[in-house]
């Protein structure tokens, strides 16, 4: 299990802790992007191993680096969850993608949160929408949705992520062009939603430039073959 952070202190450790709780026996890493906040002290007081560099690379960058340090562990992973650290107690109940991979239902789970909290006017999202089904003709409900598992296969194929928070656009589209099948789940999950506030507005703005540049990276890119 790879969980995503930067200065999550607050929420981290028991986004660790309701992981563990769900998934006895997972390792579970966490990709620091170089928090200042002791969110890697927290986390690693919670039972997890960090992955830290001494300054941000970025969403997309430091779960690349925490998803190789996870493939390099004996055993290898299976399955893979991804999930974000802000979600706090809610984080176990992401056992239904899990579940739904692990009974073939797809090779891709992604959880679509069933109560929508905070955002803007829908701009970013609705661009992710449209360049993955520009991209790779796929319709989606929660395109930019961090919390995910797939098989080991699919997070190869889908590595290194797309820079920045273009990663899980970018992973989708890798995953349907190498015929990995998707699946959504409405699952009860909370977060740290970002609000109509100048600070919401400029992460959104972020967001939105990181998916364009998914987009055209992605329209001179040919499939990798799958399995």
């Amino acid at each position: 299990m790879i969980v995503a952070a930067r200065n999550e202190a607050d929420r981290v450790g028991a986004t660790v802790a309701a992981l563990r709780e769900a998934f006895p026996g997972a390792a579970i890493w966490v990709a620091d992007d170089a928090s200042d906040d002791g969110t890697a002290e927290t986390a690693l007081a919670a039972g997890a191993q960090v992955v830290s560099r001494g300054r941000p690379h970025g969403k997309g960058a430091n779960v690349t680096a925490a998803a190789e340090a996870a493939l390099s562990a004996d055993p290898v992973p299976r399955l893979v969850l991804l999930c974000d650290g802000d979600l706090g107690v809610s984080a176990g109940a992401l056992a239904p993608l899990v579940e739904g991979v692990e009974r073939g239902e797809c090779d891709l789970g992604v959880a679509a949160f069933a109560r929508r909290v905070g955002g803007g006017f829908g701009i970013a999202l609705g661009f992710a929408r449209w360049a993955i089904r520009r991209r790779c003709g796929l319709e989606t409900t929660a395109p930019i949705s961090g919390q995910r598992a797939m098989r080991v296969e699919v997070l190869r194929a889908a590595l290194p992520f797309a820079r920045g928070y273009g990663m899980e656009v970018g992973m989708t589209i890798d995953a349907v062009r190498n015929g990995y099948r998707l699946r959504e789940y409405e699952l009860d999950l909370s977060h740290r939603a970002t609000g109509r506030s100048a600070a919401g507005f400029l992460h959104r703005a972020r967001q939105l430039r990181d998916f364009a540049r998914v987009f055209l990276v992605k329209g001179g890119e040919s499939p990798r073959s799958g399995s």
